[in-house]
């Protein structure tokens, strides 16, 4: 297994080359300036005929083009319009409402999940005792009929669930890290065990009913639109709050395509056992549909309703300052700039870098370049994993963050 060090892997195309991550543009030779003065003096029209056509030609040029880019993406029926989290076609009422952030626990015990095929984000950053821990952004989930198993939040989750504005649900927490910011006025969050972190109005159930198991409480689509409306939380996206700006895709008809970039490589299978010792989280490229499919367990992680396993256009890791904060506790940098990510798609990875400075503000991820990252139409996977601490596999070639 080939072995490489964090922002080293940039490059591994014909033999894997290694490409410094940080290095900028060279400023050109004076041996290149003249070969560029020579090229341009021998596109020089010869004549002035030559140079109508040229002129006509470069007027024409720019017109095609802005005709081209201001073609409209037209929904396929009347009422449609994109997600701003997939940038899928959807109601435009569902647009505008509010996403569940879903506290699902990773543990082998708590297998199959219920509302994973509505995921629309999905996230995995470790807990106390090697243990990671999920979750999901839920947009389309008022007739589900079961959703969980549900476990306890970190404050770094919060920090994740904010950024979409999410109301978040959850089964208690480390009430000394997570107390103060689940009790703003700004958090709408509902809580399966009451308390102090906020009330659980009336959403929560445990199957069967009676047990005292960590791996058996539930809620569904109604009880949690009771809930919201006990809790006088908004529905729709709060304007304070909400961040317009967000993940920019590509057009689903021109899709971002890894292939042709020098600094793009193979990422047909990624394991991230050197993040989530107990999980073992694998992803697996299909290329009959150009998803990642997730394997925990060395089993694929399906929806316990539909059968269906979790698939993802986009995956994202990032890699944050991280460390212990007694009891067994860990925290997570994760207002933070510049630090190392990795973006895959169709079946090929690029190193970046990312940055989030407050709390509601979208995540945004950069390519060596400084160019925003563009995404795929669909749902996407987000690593989060500890810098200096953690490595991940791409195609046999070790990661080291």
């Amino acid at each position: 297994m080939k072995r490489f060090k964090g922002i080293l892997l940039t490059g591994m195309l014909a033999g894997i080359t290694l490409l410094t991550a940080c290095a900028g543009n060279q400023t050109p030779t004076a041996a290149a300036s003249e070969t560029t003065t020579a090229a341009q003096t021998e596109s020089e029209p010869e004549s002035e005929t030559e140079a109508e056509t040229e002129a006509q030609t470069e007027a024409e040029t720019p017109a095609e083009a802005e005709t081209e880019a201001e073609e409209p993406d037209l929904p396929p029926e009347e009422g449609l319009v994109r997600s701003p989290i997939t940038n899928e076609w959807i109601p435009e009422e569902l647009a505008k409402k509010r996403p569940l952030a879903v506290m699902y626990p990773t543990d082998k015990k708590a297998q199959p999940q219920y509302g994973l095929d509505r995921v629309e984000v999905f996230y995995e950053i470790m807990e106390e005792g090697s243990m990671s821990r999920q979750m999901g952004i839920l947009l389309d989930w008022e007739d589900l009929g079961r959703i969980g198993n549900l476990r306890s939040i970190r404050d770094y989750f919060i920090y994740e669930a904010l950024e979409w504005d999410s109301i978040i649900v959850h089964f208690g927490g480390p009430e000394v890290f997570v107390k103060s910011m689940l009790t703003r006025p700004d958090v709408d969050n509902i809580n399966g065990v009451d308390g102090g972190m906020g009330s659980s109005y009336g959403a929560f159930y445990r199957v069967p009913a009676g047990t005292k198991s960590v791996h058996a409480a539930y809620t569904d689509g109604k009880h949690i639109a009771a809930a919201i409306e006990k809790g006088g939380f908004e529905r729709e996206y709060r304007k304070d709050y909400y961040d317009t700006d967000r993940w920019h895709f590509a057009r689903e008809n021109d899709p971002v395509d890894l292939s042709g970039r020098p600094d793009a490589v193979s990422a047909k299978k990624l394991d991230m056992k050197g993040c989530y010792p107990i999980t073992g989280s694998v992803l697996e490229y299909h290329e009959d549909d150009g998803l990642y499919y997730r394997s925990i367990y060395g089993a694929p992680q399906k929806d316990a309703v539909t059968g269906e396993q979790l698939s993802f256009s986009n995956v994202l890791i990032k890699s944050e300052t991280s460390g212990s904060r007694g009891a067994g506790y860990l925290y997570f940098h994760s207002l933070d700039a510049g630090h190392d990510a990795w973006y895959l798609t169709g079946g090929k990875m690029i190193h970046g870098t990312w940055t989030k400075t407050n709390e509601y503000e979208t995540t945004r991820f950069y390519d060596d370049n400084g160019e925003e990252i563009k995404l795929n139409t669909g749902r996407t996977m987000v690593f989060v994993a500890r810098t200096g601490q953690d490595s991940f596999v791409v195609d046999d070639v070790k990661v080291e963050l």
